[in-house]
């Protein structure tokens, strides 16, 4: 071989190596998909994403991490997402409190730490009413003899949510304004899993829980359901109302979806749906599912986009409807 020779060829040979190292450079994922779930666990968004998890894992071949970063009823959490490298390394799974944040400090004339447009939606998974508990310490076997007391009483009665202006604060606030305006006392904790341990407690009477999130305590008798804020009955608990039967025209669902921080590349968010659509109509995640008293209510990109965009606006009006609050 000629000295030509040996360049032309050490030259193809190191443009090859090139190639090669920037392919397995710019393959994804290459380690780890950290999800970031914003509440403590217990909450829906735990409950769920953890089997998906599971099951992602094994098909992408990589670890699939969940980290909590709990805190102002799953702002913190949100809020650390969106200042993530947008690579598709750091996930965030939320629920339908997500629309209301940038919302909420309007309201208290403050800048929005984030807003919707800080993150690109990829998947929801469920679409879950909330249910109206009671734990077994309390005497009411129905929701009129709830309400009856709840207007005897003004303030009487102390209900617990995931935060001020939480997923789980909203359906209350909506019930009570459509029940005449029902006076309680709010007991805000940092979190789904917090507000039902303080249910079964005692150091609240009542919750609006996600039903997959409260089932296991309905099925040991230690939660009383009175009434479904879905439109239709939950298979589930086909035994329960929903509150447009009992003529309460109020109809809330909390969702969980995943999201990835604006910014993130278009191919990376196109293998991320793909995977997650994957992982979610697996069997082992739908027996999960099942097993929390849920159904799969799968929505891809543009549906969950579109979704999300009508329900956000429903959730600002709830804000608004709230009104200021502090505590």
């Amino acid at each position: 071989m000629d000295r030509r020779s040996f360049i032309v060829g050490s030259t193809a040979t190191a443009a090859t190596l090139a190639i090669q190292a920037s392919s397995a450079q710019d393959a994804y994922p290459a380690r780890a998909i950290t999800i970031i779930n914003p509440f403590p666990p217990g909450g829906a968004s735990e409950v769920v994403t953890r089997p998906l998890a599971a099951v992602l894992e094994s098909n992408i071949k990589h670890p699939v991490v969940i980290e909590t970063k709990a805190g102002a009823a799953g702002q913190v959490g949100a809020q650390v997402a969106a200042s993530a490298k947008p690579d598709g390394y750091t996930l965030l799974s939320h629920i339908t409190s997500i629309s209301g944040f940038a919302e909420v400090d309007r309201l208290f004339g403050r800048q929005p730490k984030f807003t919707n447009a800080d993150f690109i939606p990829l998947a929801r998974f469920v679409a879950d009413p909330c249910v109206l508990i009671v734990n077994d310490q309390q005497p009411w076997k129905t929701l009129k003899d709830f309400v009856e007391d709840a207007q005897k009483r003004p303030n009487g009665i102390l209900f617990s949510s995931s935060g001020l202006y939480g997923a789980l604060h909203i359906p209350i606030a909506l019930f009570a304004k459509a029940a005449g305006d029902l006076k309680m006392r709010h007991l805000p904790t940092n979190g789904g899993g917090p507000a039902l341990t303080a249910l079964l407690g005692n150091n609240s009477q009542v919750l609006a829980s996600s039903v997959s999130a409260a089932m296991a305590q309905i099925k040991a008798s230690k939660a009383r359901p009175l009434a479904l804020f879905g439109g239709a009955r939950s298979k589930a608990l086909p035994d329960v109302p929903t509150l447009k039967e009992l003529g309460y025209n109020v109809e809330y669902y909390l969702w969980v979806g995943m999201f990835a921080p604006k910014g993130t590349p278009a191919n990376i968010t196109t293998y991320l749906r793909d995977a997650l659509n994957k992982a979610a109509h697996a069997d082992q995640f739908k027996t999960a599912l099942a097993n929390l008293g849920q159904e799969l209510d799968y929505m891809d990109q543009p549906e969950f986009q579109k979704f999300w965009d009508a329900d956000a606006k429903r959730i600002e009006d709830a804000v608004r409807a709230i009104g200021k609050q502090e505590g």
